[in-house]
């Protein structure tokens, strides 16, 4: 209500950000990791019958030794990859489309999940029970998966989880009211753990119940997840969390006004993309100082992978800071023994090494 911004000093209550310490102490381990190839725009990553694929525009690219080379297009771009375990991989496209490239579904596409048209497809994993069934998270009904500011401008809670079963077709809600679903993680329990962007947090889910927070407070919008041999899993966050961002959302007439009058590109917004134009927003602490841009300087954008433990607690993480370039970390992946992670705004995926980091 109107008179928060009054009582609020008096209650003690103020716009914060959980501080990056202990597992998410910054370093530059992202920014200096190896480059395993080039690729403009990279959106997704997954593994499949042993081979490293990559979403680019509207193509998947299998990353080999020496080059990358076109595996398959699309009519639409990619939005999200997930690798079979008969040797396939399913691809989600900006339409909504799913469509299965290679093992017992190859050539088959799925456009509905139950009586509703998918439109918003922000992530795809196989289920590890053998019966070959997808979740799926849909960020938000009406709108695509490159509508993700929007979403979180517009407060949008309107998100879920499904199974799908790519033979019949057949889908089942597990979830529904989340803020902008941008990863899933499947358990052997049969449930799953879902990124709940906009809420900053890690939720455990299981049909039948409610979301349960498992990791909370993150200072930057969680994404996707692969499990790790040791138990945990790597988590992509693939932009930071701002002070200034935060009052913009509290500010609700600034907010649709910015919407309705700038740009997209320069809303006060998180964003994926190092800084480029001297148009986009600023705040005072990212002013560049004789031509030096400081890399604890409030930023739209940041490169950020957290690896979990198997209670999904932070052990440690590989950074790209405000002065960095590999910002926009948009999928994580594990091929052989490597951790392999996506850099959307940095057009590059490389590999996180642990003798890189701190």
């Amino acid at each position: 209500m109107w008179w928060d911004r009054f009582l609020d000093p008096l209650r003690g209550r103020a716009i914060t950000i959980p501080p990056l310490d202990g597992g998410l102490r910054p370093n530059t381990a992202l920014e200096t990791a190896p480059v395993v190839a080039a690729v403009p725009r990279p959106a997704a990553l997954a593994v499949a019958d042993g081979r490293l694929l990559v979403a680019t525009g509207n193509e998947v690219r299998e990353i080999g030794p020496g080059d990358d080379v076109p595996v398959f297009g699309f009519a639409r771009p990619v939005s999200a990859l997930a690798g079979l375990a008969d040797g396939g991989f399913a691809a989600a496209l900006e339409d909504g489309t799913i469509a299965f490239c290679g093992g017992r579904h190859d050539g088959r596409t799925l456009a509905g999940i139950g009586p509703d048209r998918l439109t918003c497809p922000t992530a795809l994993a196989e289920v590890p029970d053998g019966s070959g069934h997808l979740l799926v998270t849909q960020g938000a009904p009406g709108k695509a998966p490159s509508d993700w500011v929007a979403d979180l401008m517009e407060h949008g809670a309107a998100g879920s989880l499904w199974r799908l079963d790519p033979a019949s077709g057949e889908a089942q809600c597990l979830a529904g009211g989340l803020a902008w679903p941008a990863g899933v993680l499947p358990l052997a329990d049969g449930g799953a753990i879902v990124a709940e962007s906009w809420r900053h947090r890690l939720v455990r889910v299981a049909a039948g119940r409610a979301p349960a927070p498992v990791l909370e407070k993150l200072p930057a919008y969680p994404g996707r997840l692969v499990s790790i041999a040791s138990g945990g899993a790597l988590m992509a966050l693939f932009a930071p969390r701002n002070r200034l961002v935060e009052l913009v959302l509290q500010e609700h007439g600034y907010r649709r006004a910015m919407m309705a009058e700038v740009p997209r590109p320069l809303w006060i917004a998180p964003a994926l993309d190092p800084p480029a134009s001297f148009l986009e927003p600023l705040q005072c602490g990212g002013v560049r100082t004789m031509g030096v841009f400081k890399p604890w300087a409030p930023s739209r954008s940041c490169g950020l992978v957290v690896e979990l433990d198997a209670t999904f607690r932070p052990l440690r993480s590989w950074h790209s800071r405000a002065d960095g370039r590999r910002h926009g970390i948009v999928d994580v992946a594990v091929h052989g023994s490597q951790a392999i992670a996506a850099s959307r705004g940095g057009d590059a995926v490389v590999v996180l090494e642990p003798e890189d980091h701190p």
